[in-house]
């Protein structure tokens, strides 16, 4: 069977899809169980194709299982220019089942399993669509071939979801560090979830965060992967073809919707629903240099600003400067993050971590405590540090207010551990007003000159070893 896109069908969905086009569907008869059917359908994008494209797929009832394969051509391209790509996924007749983007060109569902990255669950009967991506699209166009295979019999025992409890063994009120930013072989990953825990307690972790590309499968698996010292924490990464985001903290089996583009005007309907669950979204890598990363969105209404992602680079330099010259704005204070946004062996799980000053080791404690910003970043276990502001008696940490009049004489305070070499740097709205060597280090201001100051503690390449948010000075 082949089709080509029906520019007859193409709908423009602003707000819940993006561009789509919709194909005519493969329709499957009834049959016994223990029977077989398979159907295929190919087609071609052209440079241009539209951001989704559906194979509706009508399945009978009786299905046990469905497996879905893809293939599309990979010509040479001239250098600087991307080559094909076709992401992945499906719908079925009430809703998302599952999404590999890129990563996989194949995948199986059934009530007992699924391929990561996919939902077990009943193979209903109705119309599923099998849900393309034309990522990038080479000049010379991309020939794609799908094949649907539907297996009949009985459905087999029901899968048991293992969620991750919401609290671990922690220290009360205490700083905790943690990755809040991890891929799986339930994304574009390489790392096995048990391999992701290991790499945190090596890094010295008390708490991960899961955020998958698109799909919230990983959330099913994770109760048999916990530690009584190691918090799992669910989310999601919305991987949209203008930025990415990260979903913090979402209930288990929540899933965030990430078929539209900043044209579209939809993100604050996403963002409030990130939040009714209790959730925060924080804008990741914003100026990451490949195709759909860079975050187009604005800033008006995310919870926080991955400003460090992964080892220090240009793209952190420009983050890291474009959330200062916010901070210097005074609008609304948005705390910066880091993560590794590791997925695989040679990414670093803990490279940077957050390091949080929570109440406890737990979920909503966690959460908390970074939408306050009551959090530095550092780029390992072995680097620490402590940042204080204080008049008299009257003292403020990180992401606090310290209750000062205009004039009273502040006296701010850095001690550092774990970068014998480097240098602590202190910046207010003015730039750059200390620098020094780590270890410890005092300046002094008034609320009136500086409203507020943040650390920095470089390596002596330039390389970022730790920042911290900004302690506010006066009322």
């Amino acid at each position: 069977m082949s089709a080509a896109l029906d520019r007859r069908r193409f709908l423009l969905v602003t707000g819940v899809t993006g561009a789509a086009v919709t194909l005519d569907p493969l329709r499957f008869a009834a049959a016994e169980a223990g029977a077989e059917q398979t159907l295929t359908i190919s087609g071609r994008f052209e440079p241009g194709a539209p951001d989704w494209v559906y194979v509706p797929v009508r399945v009978p009832p009786g299905v046990r299982s469905i497996a879905v394969s893809s293939t599309y051509d990979r010509p040479a391209v001239p250098a600087g220019v991307p080559g094909n790509a076709l992401d992945l996924g499906a719908f079925d007749e009430t809703g998302f089942r599952g999404w590999s983007g890129g990563a996989r060109d194949s995948f199986t569902i059934s009530r007992s399993s699924a391929t990561p990255g996919y939902l077990p669950g009943p193979v209903r009967p109705g119309e599923w669509r099998v849900t393309l991506g034309p990522y990038t699209v080479a000049p010379q166009g991309m020939n794609w071939t799908v094949t649907v295979t539907l297996r009949f019999g009985e459905p087999g025992p029901a899968f048991v979801p293992s969620h991750a409890p919401t609290r671990a063994n922690g220290r009360g009120r205490a700083w905790y560090r943690g990755d809040m930013h991890l891929h799986s072989v339930h994304s574009d990953g390489a790392w096995l979830p048990e391999q992701i825990v290991a790499g945190a307690r090596t890094a010295g972790l008390d708490f991960i965060v899961s955020t998958e590309h698109n799909t919230s499968s990983a959330a099913g698996i994770w109760g048999h992967h916990a530690r009584e010292d190691l918090l799992i924490i669910d989310g999601e990464e919305i991987t949209t073809r203008n930025g990415h985001y990260t979903a913090l903290g979402l209930p288990p089996g929540t899933w965030i919707d990430w078929r539209y583009r900043a044209v579209d005007g939809v993100i604050p309907r996403f963002l409030k629903e990130i939040h009714r669950h209790g959730a925060l979204a924080v804008a990741a890598h914003p100026f990451c240099p490949f195709v759909g990363c860079q975050w187009k969105f604005g800033y008006g209404q995310v919870d926080a600003i991955e400003v460090w992602n992964g080892p220090w680079t240009l793209d952190d330099e420009a983050a890291l400067q474009m959330w200062n010259g916010l901070l210097v704005e005074g609008r609304r204070w948005i705390p910066a993050v880091g993560d590794s946004d590791s997925h695989k062996e040679g990414q670093v799980i803990g490279l940077p971590q957050n390091v949080v000053l929570a109440d406890d080791l737990e979920r909503d404690a966690i959460l908390s405590a970074v939408k306050a910003g009551r959090l530095y970043v550092a780029e390992s276990s072995a680097v620490a540090l402590s940042f204080t502001a204080a008049v008299g008696s009257r003292t403020a940490g990180i992401g606090e207010r310290l209750n000062a009049a205009p004039g009273d004489q502040v006296e701010v305070s850095v001690r550092t551990e774990g970068v014998p070499a480097g240098m602590i740097r202190l910046f207010t709205d003015e730039g750059q007003v200390f620098e020094g060597p780590a270890g410890t280090a005092t300046w002094r201001t008034t609320p009136r000159v500086s409203p507020y100051v943040r650390a920095e503690v470089r390596h002596p390449d330039g390389s970022m070893a730790a920042l911290t948010n900004p302690i506010f000075l006066g009322h």
